[in-house]
């Protein structure tokens, strides 16, 4: 596993939170939204009760999509216009099976989590990870999420 996060700081698990749009970089079709489900349960399962998702229209992720920029944008009003306090964002670089033999899995991707009102990251973090050839590339991913989540204080 390679990790690397900006310093811990205080987060209110008792304010309200939103999964906003996780940009999806990689050639895995919808990545991203695999990871904002990830995020989902992995928030709930540290103490937030107040969380919610912004409720996007699917695309399809094309790679460098114009429009990732415009809903981010959209979202991030979506969150103030409720009166949320944190966001939490990304972006996936990789989520595949590697080739080859053994065929193991493989994640990449970045967490931002942001003070809604004012547009200030909080927490930043990234990391790479991969797994034995017969773990799931969902378990795998799992494993990064909360290592990072927990660099967060949460």
């Amino acid at each position: 596993t390679t990790l690397e996060h900006s310093p811990t700081v205080a987060l209110d698990r008792q304010a309200s939170w939103a999964i906003l749009p996780v940009a999806n970089q990689s050639d895995t079709p919808q990545a991203g939204l695999r990871l904002e489900s990830l995020l989902d349960s992995q928030l709930r399962s540290k103490g937030i009760q107040t969380l919610q998702r912004y409720p996007a229209e699917p695309s399809a992720e094309l790679l460098l999509d114009p429009r990732e920029v415009k809903a981010r944008e959209q979202a991030m009003q979506w969150a103030r216009d409720q009166g949320i306090r944190y966001g939490i964002t990304g972006a996936v670089n990789e989520w595949r099976y590697k080739t080859g033999v053994d065929g193991e899995p493989a994640v990449g991707f970045t967490l931002q989590i942001i003070s809604v009102q004012d547009g200030k990251v909080l927490y930043s973090a990234s990391g790479a990870r991969t797994g034995w050839s017969r773990e799931a590339l969902s378990g795998v991913a799992q494993k990064l999420t909360n290592d990072m989540l927990n660099g967060a204080g949460l």
